[in-house]
């Protein structure tokens, strides 16, 4: 049924790229009005041409439709704007939220989607002993503190605003964690390591603001055709390792998840509480 989340207004991390935009996408084919943060307006390159495996974050490609171009251009310039970012920094998690309210009035859906796999952009695997203590940090400061601290401003402002008229709940945070969050990989530790914090950070949060009508769920996406996953689709035998562990048989798409983000953060998760949920074509019960 169109227009689940009409007029709430939603925030999504990451949303330039991968996942991140076809969450903004879905949420707002749905009627929800989305504000986009992310370091950059446009999206990621896919493969260091030098590696072969996936591109740093930090190199985008400038000859591709934004998200936030392709909001505007799909449902007009009011329903959608962006917010630059860092959200391993407490004041640029706060300035953004302070964006999303005085653009469209409010907080409805936070989306805590932003992250990395600084271990994807490597040459070759590396265990923990071979493991950077500087990719282990960045990894920790975007892909948990970050959730950390755009819940935390999240759910300060959903505290102190009106419910909408008629809504029985309050708020909606939908943060992305990993079926490396419920299980571990291959020689990702960092990136393990934090997708399991962010599985048990949203417990934690669940529990706490269920009395004030907060839902806060994850999801656990599967090996999914993004630029994060370029190392492995770039390689026909670890493409076709991945493929055989999948029992709809082989990766899946963006869309596929931005569906499941859609039912966490409508009125159809009424009954829905700090879930961690799998959405990875049957990875996770082979």
């Amino acid at each position: 049924m169109p227009g689940r989340i009409q007029d709430r207004v939603a925030i999504v991390s990451g949303g330039s790229s991968g996942l991140g935009r076809s969450i903004c996408l879905k949420l707002a084919s749905e009627g929800a009005k989305v504000l986009i943060v992310d370091l950059y307006e446009s999206p990621r390159n896919q493969t260091n041409q030098t590696t072969g495996k996936a591109d740093d974050f930090n190199n985008r490609v400038s000859d591709s439709e934004s998200t936030l171009a392709e909001l505007q251009r799909l449902y007009g310039p009011s329903h959608s704007a962006f917010a630059k970012a860092d959200i391993t920094q407490a004041s640029g998690v706060e300035a953004a939220i302070a964006t999303c309210v005085e653009t469209f009035g409010r907080l409805d859906i936070l989306c805590c989607n932003a992250g990395i796999s600084v271990e994807s952009t490597h040459p070759r695997p590396l265990g923990v002993h071979e493991t950077s203590e500087s990719d282990f940090d960045k990894t920790m400061a975007i892909n948990t503190k970050g959730v950390f601290l755009c819940c935390k401003y999240g759910l300060t402002q959903m505290l102190k605003q009106d419910m909408l008229p008629g809504a029985k709940d309050r708020g909606w945070i939908v943060n992305t964690s990993s079926v490396q969050g419920l299980a571990a990989y291959y020689n990702t530790p960092a990136y393990t390591a934090s997708k399991h914090a962010v599985a048990g950070l949203t417990k934690q949060i669940a529990l706490d603001y269920a009395p004030h009508r907060i839902h806060v769920n994850s999801i656990c996406p599967g090996f999914l055709r993004t630029t994060m996953t370029q190392n492995l689709q770039n390689d026909p035998k670890l493409q076709a390792e991945i493929d055989s562990r999948h029992p709809f048989g082989g990766m899946g798409d963006t869309d596929d998840v931005a569906k499941a983000v859609l039912f966490l953060a409508s009125d159809d998760c009424g009954w829905v509480q700090g879930v961690n949920l799998p959405v990875d074509g049957g990875y996770m019960v082979m």
